[in-house]
């Protein structure tokens, strides 16, 4: 790769003359320029992007740290944030954490070595907070920010979500409604299954309740425990914290021999791609998740535009997708089918 030494040995300038022409830093006569401007076309120089974002304070480059790309949630958040960031000039450095909090904590650090002009982080641990107050970079958070960092934060309403998939089963006629939680420690699922006891006045029934980790192995393994017993003593409704446990509670209860939705009826949550695609076709409370990216993306590249602005706290409300998982009246308030 060519140097700018040797583009300038080329044009017949100094280096700095070169540096002034690429940059445009420095008025430089025509003819100098011009020969800067060939020299550079014929050996192919790149300008040092590093370089230049050191002089700048600017690198066109957003940092996203998701917990687990494999889950199909975040997979699609982080598309609506690239093409929104793209469309507005910048890169997006991808980073998964595997929801290892070192892990996380060594991507951030990458992240901030790279001087990234901003940050945009879902579930991140409690323990990272010390090192963005110190480091004062525009940060969006996904659902959360954590303890003691007055940040921007875009999400769902969780508790909402959960409310309305539980009055949706509760208007099919379902009594013995169960749920399949993510990690009992995360706030987002405790959040739903909140919203879901709420619409049963309270009445949740931890016996038909387990917990699963967001996977769909987990949220199989989870169901076949619920769905094990009698039938007057399983549940005939599943709320699943998310739509891959629901996928797995699906397979469960084709392999016990458990109609759905005639004997069980099962909502998911995200509203993911593939919810409409399995069999039979997953109902889900729906987070709009490329919108839901674009929307982050857009209130990051606001707080880089605008530091000064006032914190933004964004709760987007959710809609409840009805498909075949579960059977629905021909009208419910809030309902899009």
């Amino acid at each position: 790769m060519a140097t700018i030494k040797e583009v300038a040995l080329a044009a017949g300038v100094s280096y700095t003359t070169v540096s002034h022409v690429l940059n445009d830093t420095r008025p430089v006569s025509p003819a100098a320029r011009e020969r800067v401007l060939a020299a550079a076309a014929t050996l192919h120089y790149v300008p040092s992007a590093l370089a230049r974002s050191l002089r700048s304070q600017v690198t066109g480059t957003i940092g996203l740290i998701i917990p687990n790309n494999t889950n199909p949630y975040f997979s699609e958040v982080a598309r609506g944030i690239e093409d929104s960031c793209y469309a507005a000039g910048y890169s997006v450095i991808l980073c998964n954490s595997d929801d290892d909090p070192a892990k996380q904590l060594a991507y951030l650090n990458v992240l901030l070595t790279k001087r990234c002009d901003g940050l945009i982080m879902a579930a991140l641990a409690q323990t990272d907070g010390a090192l963005l107050r110190q480091r004062r970079v525009p940060a969006v958070f996904l659902d959360r920010a954590p303890d003691g960092l007055e940040n921007d934060v875009v999400g769902i309403d969780n508790l909402a979500g959960g409310e309305l998939a539980g009055r949706h089963l509760l208007a099919l006629g379902r009594r013995r409604i169960g749920c399949i939680g993510g990690p009992r420690e995360l706030e987002v699922s405790n959040q739903r299954i909140d919203g879901l006891r709420l619409a049963l006045d309270g009445q949740l029934d931890d016996s038909l309740c387990d917990f699963g980790d967001f996977s769909s192995a987990s949220g199989y393994a989870a169901a076949l425990r619920l769905l094990a017993g009698p039938a007057a003593q399983r549940p005939d409704a599943l709320f699943c914290c998310n739509d891959m446990m629901a996928i797995g509670a699906l397979r469960a209860a084709a392999e016990l021999g458990i109609a759905v939705p005639a004997q069980l009826a099962v909502v998911g949550f995200d509203d993911i791609d593939l919810a409409q695609f399995v069999h039979p076709a997953l109902s889900s409370v729906s987070q709009g998740t490329r919108a839901l990216g674009n929307i982050t993306a857009d209130c990051l590249l606001a707080r880089i535009a605008e530091p000064g602005r006032p914190l933004q706290q964004r709760r987007i409300p959710p809609i409840l997708m009805v498909r075949e998982s579960s059977l629905a009246p021909a009208t419910f308030s809030g309902i899009s089918s």
